[in-house]
Formats: C-alpha cells, sequence, structure tokens
C-alpha cells in the first residue's frame, strides 16, 4: 500500500536523512520524500499496521530534525 503525506522541514540535508530514517523503518518497503513539494510518499509492507510504522517514522524524524512535522 502507498501513502502521502504532507512534511514541514527547512532543510534539504535534514529532509535527506529523514528519507533514510524513513527507509529504514520496519514494515516501509521504499520511501521519497520530496524537499520541493514537501510530500513524504511511503510504500508499507503488506498487512504491517500503517499507524504503528508512522508512529516510528515520526519518532526517527524527529530525532533528525525535531522542528520537523508529519501530518497524518
Amino acid at each position: 500500500m502507498k501513502k502521502t503525506y504532507k512534511v514541514e522541514v527547512d532543510c534539504a540535508n535534514c529532509a535527506n536523512k529523514m528519507e533514510e530514517a524513513t527507509k529504514a523503518t520496519p514494515g516501509v518497503i521504499n520511501a521519497n520524500l520530496n524537499f520541493m513539494t514537501l510530500k513524504l510518499n511511503i510504500e508499507f509492507e503488506d498487512g504491517v499496521d500503517r499507524n504503528q510504522v508512522m508512529e516510528e517514522v515520526v519518532k526517527r524524524c524527529k530525532k533528525i530534525e525535531p522542528d520537523c512535522e508529519i501530518y497524518l
């Protein structure tokens, strides 16, 4: 399943790090964070609880950029 989320991040380098952290999250097959459009596209593994995965994604991204927002 694929889903797109709106994000707020101020730095392209941070966005790149957040993308890598999202890709490394269990339950995520692939992720792409476009800094220009401020959109995070995530492809989830089949059968995972998307909400649980996104909680972990938010935690990982907040470690990189505490001021970032991911609108669930």
